[in-house]
C-alpha cells in the first residue's frame, strides 16, 4: 500500500520539507501521488530563505514556490545597490553570495603612487552582464584587496569555500607569474588564518586552486570558512601582494569574490 494513502497530506509535506530540494525532487518521481505533494508549496516555501519576498521581483510571487526556488538558483539576484549578488545553491538551498567589485576595498601603487581603480563596462564582448562594471588591473606594482560579510546573512552550520573570480585579458602579457599574492580568509571571532601563497597565473603546474569557471571567468580559492551557528560576527578575506620587486603586474580584470557551500 503506498504511504500516500495511509499518511495525511499536510504529514507527508511536512516530512518531506524536512529532508532538501534535491530529495524533493527525487521524491516527486516515486509516483505521480507523490508528485503533488513534493511540488507542493507548503513543502518548496520551507527551501526558500525566510525574508525571500523582500529580495525577489514583486512578479514572481505569482509563482509556484518551486518555480521561484529554481529561478533563485539559475538566475543571480543584485541586492546592495547592485554591488553584490544573489542566489541559492540548487542540492542544498543555502545562501551563495558574490561581492561584485564595487563591493570591494581595492588599492593599487603605481610608482609609489595610490591610484583610483580602473573600472570597464561589462557590455563590452567577453565580459559577464552580472555586475555593470569591473576592475581592469592594466598596470600596477602593487595591489590590495578587501571584502567583508556579517555572518548573519550567510547560511548557519555550513562550510562555504571563497573565491577570487577574475579574468586574464592577454595569457601572454600577464605579470602575476613573477611574484605571489596572498589570499586570507579572517572570522573576527577566531585568531586570524594563515596567508595563502598563490600565484594567479592557471597557464602553470603550480595552479592548484584555480580553475575555469565555464563562464568566462576563472576563479582561485581563496580559503574556507564553517558558519557554525550564524551568529553575529564578520567575516573578512583579502588579496595582497606580499612580494615587491621590479615588475609590474598587468592584465587582469576583477569581478568580484564569491561566497558558495563547499561541494558535499
Amino acid at each position: 500500500m503506498e504511504i500516500t494513502r495511509i499518511l495525511p497530506e499536510d504529514c507527508l509535506c511536512l516530512i518531506i520539507s524536512l529532508t532538501s530540494p534535491a530529495d524533493a525532487c527525487r521524491s516527486a518521481m516515486v509516483s505521480h501521488a507523490f508528485r503533488s505533494v513534493a511540488d507542493c508549496d507548503a513543502v518548496w516555501e520551507k527551501f526558500l530563505p525566510s525574508d525571500y519576498r523582500s529580495i525577489i521581483s514583486s512578479s514572481l510571487l505569482s509563482l509556484g514556490k518551486k518555480d521561484v526556488y529554481f529561478h533563485m538558483c539559475f538566475h543571480p539576484i543584485l541586492i546592495q545597490n547592485g554591488t553584490m549578488s544573489f542566489q541559492l545553491e540548487k542540492e542544498s538551498g543555502k545562501k551563495c553570495y558574490m561581492l561584485g567589485a564595487k563591493a570591494l576595498s581595492m588599492i593599487w601603487l603605481l610608482r609609489d603612487t595610490f591610484m583610483p581603480f580602473p573600472w570597464i563596462s561589462t557590455s563590452l564582448p567577453g565580459l559577464s552582464d552580472r555586475f555593470p562594471e569591473v576592475a581592469n588591473i592594466n598596470l600596477v606594482w602593487w595591489i590590495e584587496v578587501k571584502g567583508k560579510i556579517e555572518t548573519r546573512n550567510l547560511s548557519p552550520n555550513t562550510n562555504y569555500v571563497i573565491y577570487l573570480v577574475f579574468k586574464l585579458r592577454d595569457r601572454h602579457t600577464i605579470e602575476f607569474k613573477h611574484r605571489t599574492v596572498g589570499l586570507h580568509v579572517n572570522d573576527d571571532r577566531v585568531a586570524p588564518w594563515e596567508l595563502r601563497r598563490v600565484l594567479i597565473d592557471p597557464y602553470r603546474c603550480e595552479a592548484l586552486y584555480i580553475r575555469d569557471r565555464g563562464d568566462g571567468w576563472m576563479e582561485v580559492e581563496m580559503g574556507q570558512f564553517l558558519n557554525e551557528c550564524g551568529d553575529d560576527g564578520t567575516l573578512e578575506f583579502s588579496l595582497r601582494e606580499t612580494e615587491t620587486s621590479n615588475f609590474h603586474n598587468r592584465g587582469i580584470i576583477i569581478e568580484g569574490i564569491e561566497l558558495r557551500p563547499k561541494d558535499n
